[in-house]
């Protein structure tokens, strides 16, 4: 009962969707996302949030390719930030950010989507550039 509760509260009002990331084309890791896709769920991000389960994040979908700079205002959680172009591939990518920093983190190019996870997960897993994350939004 606890976790139905927990995740109704996590979900909030965004829609919440299942994602994995893949190497070669072979899955390897699976999360639990909040898809960010207005430009009010893009601005408020995961400010405030206190915690961050491990297989969970925020996928943040544009809805068309540009540069994305974003920062850690009123974020209390260090997160990696994975940047994806059309196809979902991971072109760049920043680990633990600070949190509460006003520092402007870009995307060094043009992308599609940002995905944030808890601050150490693509180290604990081995997540890296040339991965891709698989979802609707990108074609898989």
């Amino acid at each position: 009962m606890y976790l139905m509760f927990h995740q109704c509260l996590y979900a909030a009002d965004l829609n919440v969707s299942k994602i994995s990331i893949s190497r070669d084309g072979f899955p390897k890791h699976e999360f639990i996302v909040e898809l960010a896709t207005t430009e009010e769920e893009r601005s408020l991000g995961l400010m405030f949030r206190k915690k961050l389960p491990q297989n969970r994040g925020m996928l943040f979908i544009y809805k068309s390719e540009r540069v994305v700079r974003m920062w850690m205002k009123n974020t209390f959680i260090p997160l990696d930030m994975l940047f994806l172009d059309k196809n979902g591939f991971i072109t760049h990518l920043v680990k633990e950010t600070r949190p509460l920093s006003l520092e402007i983190i870009s995307s060094m190019g043009n992308v599609l989507g940002v995905l944030e996870l808890l601050g150490g997960t693509s180290e604990k897993l081995g997540i890296r550039i040339g991965d891709r994350v698989e979802h609707v939004a990108f074609g898989s």
